[in-house]
Protein backbone atom coordinates (compact mmCIF):
# COMPACT_ATOMS: atom_id res chain seq x y z
CA UNK A 1 0.00 0.00 0.00
CA UNK A 2 1.43 3.60 -0.76
CA UNK A 3 0.76 6.68 0.69
CA UNK A 4 -0.19 10.22 -0.86
CA UNK A 5 -0.07 13.01 0.79
CA UNK A 6 -2.61 16.07 -0.54
CA UNK A 7 -1.34 19.70 0.23
CA UNK A 8 -3.76 21.77 -2.28
CA UNK A 9 -7.04 22.20 -2.83
CA UNK A 10 -6.73 20.60 -6.24
CA UNK A 11 -5.46 18.12 -5.15
CA UNK A 12 -8.45 17.19 -3.05
CA UNK A 13 -10.76 17.56 -6.08
CA UNK A 14 -8.83 15.54 -8.16
CA UNK A 15 -9.53 12.82 -5.49
CA UNK A 16 -12.61 13.47 -5.14
CA UNK A 17 -14.27 10.54 -7.76
CA UNK A 18 -11.71 7.66 -5.09
CA UNK A 19 -13.08 9.60 -2.30
CA UNK A 20 -16.77 9.30 -2.99
CA UNK A 21 -16.71 5.49 -3.96
CA UNK A 22 -14.55 4.73 -0.64
CA UNK A 23 -17.03 6.75 1.15
CA UNK A 24 -19.94 4.66 -0.40
CA UNK A 25 -17.93 1.17 0.84
CA UNK A 26 -17.96 2.94 4.39
CA UNK A 27 -21.69 1.91 5.76
CA UNK A 28 -21.02 3.62 8.90
CA UNK A 29 -19.46 6.72 7.49
CA UNK A 30 -21.30 10.11 8.82
CA UNK A 31 -22.04 12.34 6.04
CA UNK A 32 -19.79 14.85 7.49
CA UNK A 33 -17.02 12.80 6.16
CA UNK A 34 -18.11 12.78 2.53
CA UNK A 35 -16.14 15.16 -0.21
CA UNK A 36 -19.21 16.44 -0.65
CA UNK A 37 -19.31 17.81 2.63
CA UNK A 38 -15.31 18.43 3.03
CA UNK A 39 -13.75 19.94 0.24
CA UNK A 40 -16.78 22.83 0.00
CA UNK A 41 -15.57 22.96 3.69
CA UNK A 42 -12.20 23.24 2.80
CA UNK A 43 -12.26 25.90 -0.04
CA UNK A 44 -14.56 28.31 2.62
CA UNK A 45 -12.34 28.40 5.30
CA UNK A 46 -8.79 26.27 4.31
CA UNK A 47 -7.86 27.57 8.07
CA UNK A 48 -4.57 26.25 8.07
CA UNK A 49 -2.18 23.88 5.77
CA UNK A 50 -3.89 20.94 4.30
CA UNK A 51 -2.36 17.72 5.39
CA UNK A 52 -4.71 14.79 4.46
CA UNK A 53 -3.21 11.28 4.01
CA UNK A 54 -4.92 8.55 1.17
CA UNK A 55 -3.43 5.03 1.37
CA UNK A 56 -3.96 3.28 -2.50
CA UNK A 57 -3.92 -0.52 -3.00
CA UNK A 58 -3.48 -0.18 -6.97
CA UNK A 59 -5.88 2.09 -7.90
CA UNK A 60 -8.07 1.62 -5.22
CA UNK A 61 -8.63 4.27 -2.64
CA UNK A 62 -8.67 2.33 0.94
CA UNK A 63 -8.22 4.32 3.41
CA UNK A 64 -8.32 8.59 3.73
CA UNK A 65 -7.68 10.51 6.50
CA UNK A 66 -9.15 13.96 6.11
CA UNK A 67 -6.18 16.31 8.30
CA UNK A 68 -4.94 19.82 7.50
CA UNK A 69 -2.33 21.30 10.34
CA UNK A 70 -3.47 24.67 12.44
CA UNK A 71 -0.95 27.31 11.78
CA UNK A 72 -1.69 29.86 14.53
CA UNK A 73 0.99 30.89 17.15
CA UNK A 74 -0.50 28.54 19.41
CA UNK A 75 -0.19 24.79 19.75
CA UNK A 76 0.88 23.42 16.50
CA UNK A 77 -2.75 21.23 16.34
CA UNK A 78 -3.18 18.09 13.79
CA UNK A 79 -6.96 18.44 12.89
CA UNK A 80 -10.06 16.86 10.69
CA UNK A 81 -11.31 18.51 8.03
CA UNK A 82 -14.79 20.10 9.10
CA UNK A 83 -14.37 21.22 12.42
CA UNK A 84 -16.47 23.42 13.93
CA UNK A 85 -19.74 22.85 11.81
CA UNK A 86 -19.42 18.88 11.77
CA UNK A 87 -20.67 15.98 13.71
CA UNK A 88 -19.39 12.31 14.35
CA UNK A 89 -16.04 13.37 12.32
CA UNK A 90 -13.69 9.82 11.17
CA UNK A 91 -11.24 8.68 8.94
CA UNK A 92 -12.14 6.34 6.07
CA UNK A 93 -11.09 3.01 6.22
CA UNK A 94 -12.47 0.12 3.34
CA UNK A 95 -13.89 -2.52 5.16
CA UNK A 96 -12.52 -5.36 3.05
CA UNK A 97 -9.10 -3.22 4.25
CA UNK A 98 -9.62 -2.79 7.60
CA UNK A 99 -6.37 -4.60 9.28
CA UNK A 100 -4.11 -3.31 6.83
CA UNK A 101 -5.36 -0.05 5.74
CA UNK A 102 -5.76 1.17 9.12
CA UNK A 103 -2.04 0.53 9.86
CA UNK A 104 -0.76 1.67 6.87
CA UNK A 105 -2.94 5.33 7.66
CA UNK A 106 -1.55 4.96 11.27
CA UNK A 107 2.17 4.50 10.22
CA UNK A 108 1.80 7.59 8.04
CA UNK A 109 0.24 9.83 10.90
CA UNK A 110 3.19 8.98 12.68
CA UNK A 111 5.56 9.86 10.27
CA UNK A 112 4.36 13.23 10.41
CA UNK A 113 4.63 13.63 13.59
CA UNK A 114 7.56 16.17 13.74
CA UNK A 115 4.94 18.42 11.82
CA UNK A 116 2.77 19.04 14.74
CA UNK A 117 2.56 19.22 18.71
CA UNK A 118 -0.93 17.43 18.95
CA UNK A 119 -3.38 15.31 16.87
CA UNK A 120 -6.70 16.02 17.64
CA UNK A 121 -9.49 13.85 16.61
CA UNK A 122 -12.56 15.52 17.75
CA UNK A 123 -16.42 14.47 17.42
CA UNK A 124 -15.89 11.07 16.99
CA UNK A 125 -18.67 9.47 17.57
CA UNK A 126 -18.30 5.97 19.23
CA UNK A 127 -16.80 2.97 17.88
CA UNK A 128 -15.69 5.60 15.22
CA UNK A 129 -12.99 3.39 12.84
CA UNK A 130 -10.25 6.62 14.45
CA UNK A 131 -10.57 5.79 18.00
CA UNK A 132 -9.33 2.00 17.00
CA UNK A 133 -6.52 3.09 14.78
CA UNK A 134 -3.10 1.36 16.24
CA UNK A 135 -0.76 3.88 17.69
CA UNK A 136 0.96 6.07 15.45
CA UNK A 137 4.90 5.20 15.79
CA UNK A 138 6.11 7.51 18.46
CA UNK A 139 3.23 8.71 19.84
CA UNK A 140 0.92 8.47 22.97
CA UNK A 141 -3.11 8.90 23.20
CA UNK A 142 -5.47 9.88 25.98
CA UNK A 143 -9.06 8.87 24.91
CA UNK A 144 -11.87 11.60 26.82
CA UNK A 145 -15.69 12.21 26.34
CA UNK A 146 -16.34 14.92 23.93
CA UNK A 147 -20.35 16.42 23.04
CA UNK A 148 -23.52 15.14 24.43
CA UNK A 149 -24.95 13.65 21.10
CA UNK A 150 -28.97 13.03 21.86
CA UNK A 151 -30.21 9.74 19.64
CA UNK A 152 -33.74 8.51 19.12
CA UNK A 153 -33.22 4.72 18.44
CA UNK A 154 -36.33 3.72 16.20
CA UNK A 155 -38.42 0.69 16.35
CA UNK A 156 -37.86 -2.39 13.27
CA UNK A 157 -40.44 -3.16 11.17
CA UNK A 158 -42.85 -4.52 13.09
CA UNK A 159 -43.08 -2.31 15.89
CA UNK A 160 -44.45 1.89 15.41
CA UNK A 161 -42.89 4.58 16.24
CA UNK A 162 -45.21 4.72 19.62
CA UNK A 163 -42.51 2.52 20.69
CA UNK A 164 -40.45 5.06 21.60
CA UNK A 165 -41.60 8.66 21.42
CA UNK A 166 -42.77 9.42 24.66
CA UNK A 167 -46.42 9.91 24.96
CA UNK A 168 -46.44 13.80 25.73
CA UNK A 169 -45.00 14.65 22.77
CA UNK A 170 -46.86 11.93 20.81
CA UNK A 171 -49.82 13.94 22.06
CA UNK A 172 -48.24 17.16 20.91
CA UNK A 173 -47.57 15.90 17.30
CA UNK A 174 -50.94 14.83 16.81
CA UNK A 175 -52.77 18.43 18.23
CA UNK A 176 -49.97 20.39 15.78
CA UNK A 177 -51.33 18.15 12.84
CA UNK A 178 -55.08 18.81 14.06
CA UNK A 179 -54.11 22.60 13.96
CA UNK A 180 -52.51 22.64 10.62
CA UNK A 181 -54.93 20.25 9.03
CA UNK A 182 -57.27 23.16 9.11
CA UNK A 183 -55.35 25.32 6.99
CA UNK A 184 -53.71 24.04 3.40
CA UNK A 185 -50.80 22.73 4.24
CA UNK A 186 -47.71 20.37 2.52
CA UNK A 187 -44.44 19.44 3.38
CA UNK A 188 -42.26 19.20 -0.07
CA UNK A 189 -38.40 18.08 -0.12
CA UNK A 190 -35.91 20.14 -2.07
CA UNK A 191 -34.87 19.53 -5.88
CA UNK A 192 -32.60 20.91 -7.60
CA UNK A 193 -34.72 23.68 -9.46
CA UNK A 194 -35.49 24.81 -5.73
CA UNK A 195 -32.60 24.24 -3.88
CA UNK A 196 -31.08 27.93 -3.83
CA UNK A 197 -34.62 29.34 -2.98
CA UNK A 198 -35.12 26.57 -0.22
CA UNK A 199 -31.51 27.33 1.17
CA UNK A 200 -33.18 31.03 0.79
CA UNK A 201 -35.66 30.14 2.96
CA UNK A 202 -33.54 28.15 5.66
CA UNK A 203 -30.80 31.25 6.24
CA UNK A 204 -34.21 33.41 6.48
CA UNK A 205 -36.26 31.53 8.89
CA UNK A 206 -32.72 29.88 11.10
CA UNK A 207 -32.06 33.67 11.50
CA UNK A 208 -35.72 34.66 12.43
CA UNK A 209 -35.73 31.82 15.26
CA UNK A 210 -32.56 32.75 16.92
CA UNK A 211 -33.42 36.56 16.49
CA UNK A 212 -36.56 35.98 18.64
CA UNK A 213 -34.30 34.77 21.62
CA UNK A 214 -31.99 37.81 21.29
CA UNK A 215 -29.34 35.38 19.28
CA UNK A 216 -27.55 35.34 16.06
CA UNK A 217 -27.37 31.68 15.24
CA UNK A 218 -24.90 30.43 13.68
CA UNK A 219 -26.23 31.00 9.93
CA UNK A 220 -25.46 34.71 10.84
CA UNK A 221 -21.55 34.26 9.82
CA UNK A 222 -22.19 34.68 6.00
CA UNK A 223 -19.19 32.37 5.08
CA UNK A 224 -21.19 29.52 7.10
CA UNK A 225 -23.82 30.31 4.55
CA UNK A 226 -21.80 30.56 1.60
CA UNK A 227 -20.30 27.15 2.92
CA UNK A 228 -23.64 25.49 3.17
CA UNK A 229 -24.53 26.95 -0.45
CA UNK A 230 -21.52 25.35 -1.62
CA UNK A 231 -21.86 21.96 -0.21
CA UNK A 232 -25.84 21.54 -1.04
CA UNK A 233 -25.97 20.90 -4.57
CA UNK A 234 -23.08 18.00 -3.99
CA UNK A 235 -24.91 16.57 -1.08
CA UNK A 236 -28.56 16.62 -2.76
CA UNK A 237 -27.22 14.92 -6.12
CA UNK A 238 -24.99 11.80 -3.66
CA UNK A 239 -28.41 11.40 -1.83
CA UNK A 240 -27.32 12.96 1.39
CA UNK A 241 -29.26 16.12 1.83
CA UNK A 242 -32.68 16.25 3.74
CA UNK A 243 -34.10 19.72 3.08
CA UNK A 244 -37.79 20.39 3.54
CA UNK A 245 -40.00 23.04 3.85
CA UNK A 246 -43.25 23.81 5.61
CA UNK A 247 -45.71 25.62 3.88
CA UNK A 248 -48.62 26.86 5.24
CA UNK A 249 -51.37 29.21 3.06
CA UNK A 250 -49.01 29.24 0.73
CA UNK A 251 -46.49 30.95 3.31
CA UNK A 252 -43.18 29.31 4.08
CA UNK A 253 -43.25 28.48 7.71
CA UNK A 254 -40.78 26.22 8.48
CA UNK A 255 -37.46 24.53 7.15
CA UNK A 256 -35.24 21.42 8.17
CA UNK A 257 -32.03 20.65 7.31
CA UNK A 258 -30.52 17.26 7.67
CA UNK A 259 -28.80 14.49 6.24
CA UNK A 260 -28.99 10.62 5.71
CA UNK A 261 -27.44 7.40 4.81
CA UNK A 262 -28.63 3.73 4.99
CA UNK A 263 -29.20 2.88 8.90
CA UNK A 264 -29.88 6.40 10.26
CA UNK A 265 -30.53 10.17 10.20
CA UNK A 266 -29.29 13.28 11.05
CA UNK A 267 -30.85 16.51 11.87
CA UNK A 268 -28.41 19.48 11.77
CA UNK A 269 -30.60 22.61 11.32
CA UNK A 270 -33.64 23.80 11.25
CA UNK A 271 -36.07 27.34 11.21
CA UNK A 272 -39.24 28.23 11.62
CA UNK A 273 -41.56 31.77 11.45
CA UNK A 274 -42.50 32.56 15.04
CA UNK A 275 -45.67 33.46 13.38
CA UNK A 276 -46.92 30.17 12.82
CA UNK A 277 -46.25 29.13 16.34
CA UNK A 278 -49.54 28.21 17.17
CA UNK A 279 -48.80 25.63 14.14
CA UNK A 280 -45.78 24.16 16.19
CA UNK A 281 -43.77 24.16 12.32
CA UNK A 282 -40.54 22.74 14.59
CA UNK A 283 -42.62 19.63 15.75
CA UNK A 284 -44.24 18.94 12.41
CA UNK A 285 -40.64 18.97 10.51
CA UNK A 286 -39.20 17.09 13.09
CA UNK A 287 -41.53 14.50 13.13
CA UNK A 288 -41.87 14.35 9.77
CA UNK A 289 -37.89 13.58 9.52
CA UNK A 290 -38.33 10.85 11.98
CA UNK A 291 -41.19 9.42 10.29
CA UNK A 292 -39.12 9.71 7.05
CA UNK A 293 -35.90 8.23 8.60
CA UNK A 294 -38.01 5.40 10.30
CA UNK A 295 -40.09 4.52 6.71
CA UNK A 296 -36.12 4.13 5.30
CA UNK A 297 -35.19 1.62 7.64
CA UNK A 298 -32.95 3.68 9.59
CA UNK A 299 -32.36 2.66 13.09
CA UNK A 300 -31.15 5.50 14.42
CA UNK A 301 -32.37 9.14 14.25
CA UNK A 302 -28.92 11.19 15.32
CA UNK A 303 -29.89 14.94 16.82
CA UNK A 304 -26.43 15.62 16.81
CA UNK A 305 -24.37 17.54 19.64
CA UNK A 306 -26.03 19.73 21.97
CA UNK A 307 -28.27 19.02 24.81
CA UNK A 308 -31.05 21.30 23.72
CA UNK A 309 -34.72 20.30 25.43
CA UNK A 310 -36.87 18.90 22.52
CA UNK A 311 -34.45 17.05 21.86
CA UNK A 312 -35.37 14.55 24.89
CA UNK A 313 -38.85 15.46 24.07
CA UNK A 314 -38.66 13.02 21.52
CA UNK A 315 -37.41 10.57 23.39
CA UNK A 316 -33.16 10.67 22.49
CA UNK A 317 -30.76 9.59 24.68
CA UNK A 318 -27.74 11.65 25.13
CA UNK A 319 -24.75 9.35 23.23
CA UNK A 320 -21.26 11.20 23.98
CA UNK A 321 -18.59 11.32 21.20
CA UNK A 322 -15.03 11.16 22.08
CA UNK A 323 -11.82 13.38 21.45
CA UNK A 324 -9.06 11.05 20.88
CA UNK A 325 -6.03 13.45 21.72
CA UNK A 326 -1.95 12.31 20.13
CA UNK A 327 1.15 13.90 20.89
CA UNK A 328 4.67 12.60 20.20
CA UNK A 329 6.89 10.98 22.21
Amino acid sequence: MRVETLTTLDDLVRLEPAWAALFGRVPAAAPFASPAWLIPWWRIFAPGRLATLAVWEGDALVALAPLYVETGPALRRLLPLGIGLSDHMDVLIDPAHAAAAGQRLAEAIGATRRDWECWSAEEAAPGAAVLGLPEPYGCASTWADHSASPVLDLPGSGDTLDAVIPPRKRRKWRMALNRVGRRDWRIAATTPETLTEDLGHLFRLHGARWESRGEAGVLADARVQAFHAAAAPGLLDAGLLRLWTLRIDGTVAGAYYGFARPGAAYAYLGGFDPAFAFESPGTLLVGHAIESAWQDGAAAFQFLRGQEAYKYEWGAVDRWTRRRSVVPL
